[in-house]
């Protein structure tokens, strides 16, 4: 009994407030307990293999147990093992990593600010804009837009910017001047008849229009993935960002791109930005910028950002703005190795190579007769369930058949996740190979078929 008690399972219950879990569920389910990994596979403490088909949180890039990133985060521990950027202090590495960022990535980035996660760079962006708002004397231009479905963290202003109901509810949110806009899926809200390009130019009429509702004066920036994430891998219609920076330039509205998932080779270019034609006047990356070995984000800034903050700061005394851990030595250190393995592995080129194969694969579950849609580009996807394929209706969500298709899935040893709509994704690691990518693949397969007389009886 105490064994039972002071067993690994138990305490977690008792210790243990978990992130985006069911905790009155959790007292009587328990934890999925990982003790070990290697590439593409993560093991539990009872020796079950799993692969990993979400890259953990759509992050771990290059996989699990890249000893170079590991000698990287050691060698920087022994040579400095903390120092902060405050008060005109700084290391060699955040230098580096700072120039590397602003040199490769697209949109003529001028500096990076240097944070812990998504969530912080996505808050640091909201106070940039802002900040740099009042400094060129537009103090009125405060309101930011982002998407219904858009995610952007959970900070108390990233998870205002975020579209998704669960991250609102029963926290306040969202706060003041941060507001949403459509969600570009066509297959949700395309009306019949009406193509993909007429669809996009729908969206950016009637962003347009809540600009010109809101006031110009007021409206300072306009947040957007590449491709929309944790909503559901929703990629943009054809033509949409060419049409939205259209509107966004005419009212001088800021762009952001939020990086955070689709940065650093994920859509098969370096940064979704690249994939989609957007040249941002800020963006944010984190995840697989230090493929997760350390926690690590920035913030990339266009030069008349950068000098707007700077000149600012100069009238007020300091810019008032940082994290403790801000530019960590050890976390730049990994940072800047990933990124080195990124170019000499041809780690995009291998996207490139073996995307293709994991897009085919999942669009083998469009005969299905509950799946409605089938998404993707490069090493990322999602396959949307629907109680009735022919009008598109959703499951009930009290039904719980995305939870119930992903946990079935695990139990054949691949975990994914379950997206709002039923709507699993699939991110893995950046160095799948083809053969691991039929693997997980049929291990899904094996758990919808198991399911074949369960899911049309939730419809």
């Amino acid at each position: 009994m105490s064994e039972l008690v002071n067993s690994p399972a138990a305490r977690d219950i008792k210790y243990v407030m978990h992130p985006y879990t069911n905790l009155e569920k959790h007292k009587e389910q328990g934890p999925l307990i990982i003790e070990k990994s290697a590439g593409v596979w993560v093991t539990d403490d009872a020796g079950n293999k799993y692969i990993e088909g979400m890259a953990g949180l759509w992050c771990t890039s290059l996989g699990f147990g890249e000893e170079r990133l590991v000698e990287a985060a050691a060698k920087q521990m022994r040579e400095l093992p903390y120092y902060h950027l405050f008060t005109h202090k700084t290391h060699v590495p955040a230098i580096d990593l700072a120039e590397k960022l602003c040199t490769m990535a697209p949109g003529n980035m001028a500096q990076a600010f240097f944070a812990n996660s998504g969530s912080e760079g996505n808050d640091t962006a909201v106070k940039l804009i802002w900040y740099y708002h009042n400094a060129i004397g537009k103090p009125e231009k405060k309101k930011i837009l982002s998407r219904i479905k858009g995610y952007h963290g959970v900070t108390v202003a990233s998870a205002s910017l975020t579209g998704l109901p669960y991250n609102h509810k029963d926290f306040d949110l969202p706060i003041h001047n941060i507001m949403h806009v459509d969600c570009p899926h066509y297959y949700r809200y395309g009306e019949e008849g009406e193509s993909e390009e007429a669809f996009a130019t729908r969206m950016a009429d009637n962003l347009e229009k809540r600009i010109l509702d809101e006031g110009p004066d007021t409206v300072a920036a306009f947040f957007a993935e590449p491709i929309m994430g944790a909503g559901g891998v929703i990629l943009p219609p054809k033509t949409y960002f060419e049409k939205i920076q259209a509107v966004l330039k005419k009212y001088d509205v800021l762009l952001v791109a939020d990086e955070v998932i689709c940065g650093f080779g994920r859509t098969g270019n370096m940064f979704g930005s690249e994939t989609y034609g957007i040249q941002p006047d800020m963006m944010t990356v984190a995840k697989a910028l230090s493929s997760a070995y350390l926690p690590i984000s920035a913030v990339l800034v266009s030069e008349k950002i950068a000098e707007g903050v700077s000149k600012n700061s100069g009238k007020l005394g300091t810019f008032g703005h940082g994290y403790t851990y801000s530019g960590h030595p050890a976390a730049v250190a990994v940072a800047l190795e990933t990124l080195k393995i990124y170019d000499e592995r041809k780690i995009v080129d291998h996207v490139k190579e073996v995307g293709p194969h994991l897009q085919k694969r999942l669009r083998e579950f469009e005969a299905h007769p509950h799946v409605g849609e089938v998404r993707g580009t490069g090493l990322i996807g999602a396959i949307e369930f629907v109680a009735d394929k022919a009008t598109k209706r959703s499951f009930d969500p009290t039904k719980g058949v995305g939870a119930k298709i992903m946990a079935t899935a695990q139990e054949k040893g691949v975990i994914l996740r379950a997206t709002p709509g039923d709507a699993i994704a699939f991110s893995p690691p950046l160095i799948i190979t083809k053969e691991e990518i039929d693997e997980m693949v049929d291990r899904f397969a094996q758990a919808v078929t198991s399911l074949a007389d369960w899911i049309p009886e939730q419809a």
